[in-house]
């Protein structure tokens, strides 16, 4: 992929200045400090609003959007327009206005909250005068008036959660606020907000697969005879030790399950159901999301625990392993921009029946700044046709998912006792193809 230019800058701190918290670990990448991991975010935050807010707020035709949201209950939207650890006191008010004709959208801080150059603060600019005791809310009403919008977006939605941060209070008193003239005006700004989280500059890809590269680090790494003894080592364990490796980065993990998704029969019998001891031929799986520079990975390995006498994982993992990796290549051949979530869904199920593809189930959403939000859903796994709403959104350009799917077949060394094996990897679909992030997992990590 080329880098374009603006992305040097943004790499040269990345790499050259990942601060002593980078020499932790051999086995990581370069993690920044947090004074780097702020100017990479300040800078990245000024590019999406220099270049992107103008494009989406021109396709959904809003010319207004107001965020409105209170100290410790932040809207969504509007904590990835902000300064990184940045505190945001009492109540917090921004307004982008587009005044057309090829102009630049305005920008304006209704707070009292430091924006570090992001967004003009009307209180310093004279829009929000102190001398005259103007509150917050007059000096909206005051804007909106002055600026008489044609169309007012506000973050309300009954589908996408990352879109409904406008509590219902303050909904009220924005409506009240801007009177009976502009308030009918008002509609919901689901559509900017979904386009606004899910669309990533190409600048953002190059930092995403280094989250994506911390986070394989850390799943290999506890993967491994580094922190298991077979015996010994138990799957509370690898969480414990998962949640302590990322607080030493300074990162945070939204989810981490340790698992043992696959065992012989025989061992089950003898260790009984509810044993989380890893032994010699367990199958161990994981499900992390790391957070790193606001981007948040999600990913599923696995790895298995030699015999005493076993070099290598028993070929019946090794092919149920190949036939996820084939259910992912289906995946991304699927890909299609204007397609929905349930169009996509239904066209990877026909294909993987067509390839023959062992038992498939299809439970992708995006991912990015937030988990689960805000574009389309593919599949649930309880639910592999229609998942209403979410299903409805439309795959965009520059846009990232959670592939998450599984496969299953007999094991052959397990008296061909069924295995339901689950994969997850980070991919970015752009016009001209799908990526995976920092690779994918084809081989087992091996235990010994």
């Amino acid at each position: 992929m080329q880098k374009p230019f603006a992305v040097v800058s943004i790499l040269l701190i990345l790499f050259h200045l990942s601060g002593p918290l980078g020499a932790q670990s051999q086995a990581y990448p370069g993690v920044m400090s947090m004074k780097d991991r702020s100017s990479v975010v300040l800078n990245i935050t000024r590019m999406r609003l220099d270049r992107l807010l103008p494009k989406i707020m021109r396709e959904t035709n809003f010319d207004m959007w107001i965020m409105a949201c209170n100290e410790d209950d932040l809207d969504p939207v509007f904590k990835t327009m902000i300064p990184y650890n940045q505190w945001c006191p009492i109540t917090q008010i921004l307004v982008f206005y587009d005044p057309g004709d090829g102009r630049d959208v305005e920008r304006l801080n209704l707070s009292r909250t430091d924006m570090r150059g992001l967004h003009k603060n009307t209180w310093d600019y004279g829009a929000w005068d102190r001398e005259k005791k103007e509150s917050q809310w007059a000096c909206l009403a005051r804007i909106v008036s002055e600026r008489n919008p044609k169309r007012i977006g506000i973050n309300e939605s009954e589908v996408i959660w990352a879109a409904d941060g406008l509590s219902v209070s303050l909904r009220k008193k924005l409506v009240e606020t801007i009177g009976p003239k502009y308030s009918p005006r008002v509609q919901s700004a689901e559509k900017l907000s979904t386009l606004w989280l899910e669309t990533l500059l190409e600048e953002e890809f190059e930092l995403y697969e280094r989250a994506v590269a911390v986070s394989h680090a850390l799943m290999a790494e506890a993967l491994s005879n580094r922190v298991i003894t077979p015996g010994f080592t138990t799957t509370d364990d690898l969480v414990n030790d998962c949640h302590q490796k990322a607080a030493n980065f300074g990162l945070t993990l939204e989810a981490c399950t340790f698992g043992i998704w696959g065992r012989d029969p025989r061992e089950i019998e003898k260790y009984g159901k509810k044993d989380n001891v890893i032994r010699p031929g367990d199958l161990v799986h994981c499900d992390v999301c790391l957070i790193y520079l606001m981007y948040h990975s999600d990913h599923q390995q696995w790895g298995y625990v030699l015999r005493p006498g076993e070099e290598d994982v028993p070929d019946g993992l090794k092919r149920v392993m190949a036939e996820g990796n084939r259910l992912q290549d289906v995946f991304a051949g699927e890909l299609k921009a204007g397609l929905t979530g349930n169009e996509i869904l239904r066209n990877i199920l026909a294909k993987a029946k067509e390839k023959g593809i062992g038992s498939p189930k299809i439970y992708s959403h995006s991912v990015g700044y937030y988990l689960h939000e805000p574009g389309p859903l593919i599949g649930l796994p309880w639910e592999q046709s229609n998942t209403g709403g979410r299903g409805d959104v439309k795959l965009v350009p520059n846009s990232l998912f959670a592939m998450e799917l599984a496969v299953a077949l007999p094991i052959p060394e397990w008296n061909n006792t069924s295995l339901r094996f689950a994969l997850e990897e980070v991919i970015v679909f752009t016009p001209e193809k799908v990526t995976f992030f920092d690779g994918r997992q084809t081989k087992f990590h091996i235990i010994k």
